[in-house]
């Protein structure tokens, strides 16, 4: 070939190849990323429009409808399932693990309300799903990781790989019942995650987290994650800022939020990965959508199997019952009366302390009315245990103006109480407002020791009782009585309930 026909195919040769060489590798895919939170009731409750929303079964038809598109598709779960329900206050969760089984999320984080029921039911019900689960803040007391958890993982689709991560709610010692568990804190936490799995490959980060809304919104200005679906508030909501997206799915299923993620990822010829993406957004109103029919059957199993426990009459109420949020966290409430009698009378205890907060169901009895099982553990629904301690009168007083802290404002921290009357003054400063007080008809006396039931919960030190925390008990928080047995064992002995608002607590 002459000098110049080779010059010229030469220069052809690079002229193609160049640009094929330095030409970058783009992969491309669409995530559907599903998200539920706070699903406590396996039925669909009216609401207030009069229809009915939420339940396991309209959620199976979500999350099944999106799965058999055939696309990409991630379902998590926020946390906060095990407790409280009616039904959980049986059988501590296990037909909540037993409807998740039948539409298994693809990452599930626990919230504080998986640790309602200790420890050990704790680890029973996660060795008992039949999904990936996910928390690299929560360990054992000696750093270990629990059986089944991941602190992270990465899924590959079309090229393009998707981190996962979760965190549990760092205070759940405080709200809940985790026992020896350690909790690390969430953001921290996830943040050291984010990083590792952007070591590791990942070209778009999810964290799927129990935490309040003040963690979100820290997490979402660290930028460590893309996006953060999120549980705890209960709020339908979503924040995007086209740096990163923040996602909550109401609770209960009501609704459920639906984030579409298309993910281009380009590879330079260095090796580098330059990642671009943009999220659209779909609520899916569960009022809309017709009941899955395969776990509606599971559900009206369950739904037969707890009629038959629950609908027996225990005895009558001679006066009205308000368990109204208003009734039970800021004043003495004839129902506080009774739950507060119970557990003193089965303690054989001078004095019992219930916080209002634990009084769940927002009803009012009138007077005459039949008092049944699933009543009492309607508005019994964390399946606490009646712990005796022994405390001083000193602290006894400090725990009541702990109580009292928050008036006018109502707390679930408010003490419904049994064997002590009180008189306060709320124009005091907060921790001075106690201007009188008996225990047993007595005057309080602040050196002498006294036997007190409360809930496994406030005697943890929860909603700010931090004086019962370490009082010593007289039997082990496991061994203790459940409050909802002790309750129904009273209305039952009693046979009609006739204790009204009778001034245990005063107040100016």
């Amino acid at each position: 070939m002459p000098v110049t026909r080779r010059l010229v195919a030469a220069l052809l040769f690079l002229a193609l190849a160049l640009p094929m060489h330095a030409q970058a590798q783009t992969a491309s895919t669409k995530v559907s990323f599903i998200l539920v939170n706070d699903i406590y009731q396996m039925s669909a409750q009216a609401a207030a429009d009069g229809r009915p929303r939420g339940g396991f079964a309209r959620l199976a038809t979500v999350v099944k409808a999106e799965r058999a598109k055939g696309g990409h598709v991630v379902f998590a779960h926020a946390g906060d399932t095990l407790s409280p329900s009616l039904m959980s206050g049986l059988d501590r969760g296990e037909h909540i693990i037993s409807l998740t089984n039948m539409i298994p999320p693809d990452i599930f984080v626990p919230g504080n309300h998986e640790f309602d029921f200790g420890k050990a039911t704790f680890l029973r019900r996660m060795g008992e799903a039949r999904f990936p689960l996910f928390a690299a803040n929560l360990r054992d007391r000696d750093g270990a990781s629990l059986p089944g958890f991941k602190d992270r993982a990465i899924l590959t689709f079309d090229g393009v790989r998707i981190g996962l991560t979760g965190a549990t709610y760092e205070d759940t010692a405080r709200a809940s019942s985790p026992e020896d568990l350690v909790f690390a804190p969430a953001v921290a936490t996830v943040r050291s995650q984010a990083e590792t799995l952007r070591r590791e490959g990942a070209d778009f980060v999810v964290a799927v987290v129990h935490t309040d809304r003040r963690e979100d919104y820290e997490l979402f200005a660290s930028r460590a994650v893309d996006a953060i679906l999120t549980g705890h508030d209960h709020d339908l909501f979503i924040n995007f800022d086209e740096r990163t997206v923040m996602v909550e799915s109401s609770y209960d299923a009501h609704y459920v939020a639906i984030v579409d993620v298309t993910i281009d990822v380009t590879t330079r010829d260095d090796g580098r990965r330059e990642t671009r993406w943009w999220p659209q957004f779909r609520i899916v109103d569960t009022a809309t959508v017709e009941p899955d029919p395969e776990v509606a059957a599971a559900v009206a199993g369950f739904e037969a199997e707890l009629n038959r426990e629950l609908d027996v009459a225990l005895g009558t109420t001679a006066v009205e019952l308000d368990s109204r949020r208003a009734a039970v966290r800021m004043g003495e409430a004839a129902i506080g009366n009774l739950i507060a009698d119970a557990m003193r009378i089965t303690s054989h205890a001078d004095a019992a302390i219930m916080n209002g907060g634990g009084i769940r169901a927002g009803r009012v009895y009138p007077a005459g009315s039949p008092i049944t099982r699933r009543d009492i553990l309607t508005e019994l629904t964390f399946g606490n245990r009646v712990v005796t301690v022994e405390i001083s009168g000193r602290d006894l007083k400090r725990a009541i103006e702990n109580g009292l802290t928050r008036l006018p404002q109502g707390s679930g921290g408010f003490p419904q109480v049994s064997g002590i009357t009180v008189e306060a003054d709320i124009t005091r400063p907060p921790g001075s407002r106690i201007t009188a007080m008996t225990v047993g008809g007595a005057p309080l006396m602040e050196d002498k020791t006294y036997l007190v039931a409360t809930n496994d919960f406030i005697a943890r030190g929860g909603d700010g009782y931090v004086t019962l925390r370490d009082a010593p008990r007289i039997l082990p928080d496991s061994d203790s009585p459940l409050l909802a047995n002790a309750v129904m064992s009273h209305v039952r002995s009693a046979g009609t309930v006739r204790t009204p608002v009778e001034g245990r607590i005063q107040i100016r």
